[in-house]
């Protein structure tokens, strides 16, 4: 046995069973598979930035430009009273500190603790249940991809889960749940000492937000943490995700936060990006007003089986074969999601990005000519 071999054998065995996370090559196409603004910065404001970034302190750790970029997050976002903020390295990195935070030692002999969250979903919420060594539980959505409320109530009374995740948007379905059905969830969460975390990377597309039910009802909101990102805001590149919920709550989360785990690049971009939000929020509209042309078009198209309705900047289709559309949208070079293996419920299922409408033409010829 090698050295390398002696080594691996330290690994754990489900890690080294895994497959990393894969992005797809998108060389030469046309890039409508993972949910981006397709709209950059106008020049003017590439040139403010980059003088900006360019005069940063690069051979210092990042300071208090953190607390600045929490405060003015707090502000744009209208942050209830009596809440606190922490920042991530985009969601991902939330996901996995709240679910670390739940997490008990390995060798303590107390029982695995739980994950819930409905299925399919974002697939972040099962992989950091995995690596921290908790239990996930998923519990299939309705056929129309709507909360399964009685299923969800049973779950959560039966196995008490430490976290649940509710995505508000979900993805990859786009749907928006009702906030009645949402909050009988949030409210069962309650019952059994557990943590809500209300997912909302897809906000500025979405109809409402939670936000509201935790300033008009803070009593029933005193385990909730919402999350959002300045991925889906425009700032994808950029890597920034905020946390905001009861202080205590956030205070034990902030203590699992790597120093400077917010590059002083990312918090300078995104000072500037909430400088401009009038830029970004002409943008969102933008892209609400292609989807619904959108999904207009998609529902007159001949072997399109079904669209979902959406309240994200995605839309969810299903088709006949969706191996064979999802090649031949790719050889007419147009990258979209095949997520019809994530889960039965997804079986011969798309999905889309709402691009510009110029993208969003592209898309659709290759679509056309690919079912």
């Amino acid at each position: 046995m090698t050295r390398t071999d002696q080594a691996l054998n330290r690994i754990r065995p489900d890690v080294r069973a895994m497959h990393a996370y894969a992005v797809q090559s998108a060389e030469g196409l046309l890039k409508m598979d993972a949910m981006e603004n397709p709209f950059r910065l106008p020049p003017e404001l590439q040139q403010a930035l980059g003088e900006r970034l360019g005069a940063l302190a690069l051979n210092r750790y990042p300071g208090g430009r953190s607390d600045e970029l929490k405060a003015a997050l707090g502000n744009y976002a209208d942050m209830p009273a009596g809440c606190a903020m922490v920042l991530g390295n985009g969601s991902d990195e939330l996901i996995s500190l709240v679910t670390q935070a739940c997490a008990q030692p390995w060798d303590s002999g107390a029982p695995r603790p739980v994950v819930l969250a409905p299925v399919p979903g974002f697939v972040m919420y099962a992989l950091s249940a995995q690596l921290l060594g908790l239990d996930f539980v998923g519990v299939p959505l309705t056929e129309n991809f709507e909360l399964d409320l009685p299923a969800m109530l049973a779950a959560i009374a039966r196995h008490r889960p430490a976290l649940t995740h509710i995505a508000y948007p979900n993805n990859p379905t786009a749907t928006l749940w009702s906030e009645a059905a949402v909050q009988a969830v949030v409210d069962a969460v309650a019952a059994v000492g557990g943590i809500a975390l209300i997912d909302e990377a897809y906000q500025p597309f979405a109809s409402r937000s939670w936000i509201d039910r935790m300033r008009a009802v803070p009593e029933r909101s005193a385990h909730v943490l919402l999350m959002r990102t300045l991925s889906k805001f425009g700032l994808a590149g950029v890597r920034l995700g905020y946390l905001m919920g009861p202080a205590a709550l956030v205070a034990e989360v902030d203590k699992l936060r790597p120093p400077y785990n917010v590059s002083v690049l990312n918090c300078e971009a995104a000072l500037f990006a909430l400088e401009h939000a009038e830029v970004f929020a002409g943008q969102a509209a933008e892209l609400r007003a292609q989807r619904t042309l959108l999904v207009a078009a998609l529902r007159a198209m001949p072997g399109v089986v079904r669209v979902w309705d959406s309240e994200a900047n995605m839309v969810l289709v299903r088709v006949q074969d969706a191996v064979r559309t999802f090649a031949g949208m790719r050889e007419r070079k147009v990258l979209i999601k095949n997520v019809s293996t994530m889960h039965p419920l997804l079986a011969q299922c798309l999905r889309l990005t709402v691009g510009s409408a110029d993208e969003n033409a592209r898309m659709l010829a290759a679509l056309q000519a690919s079912l």
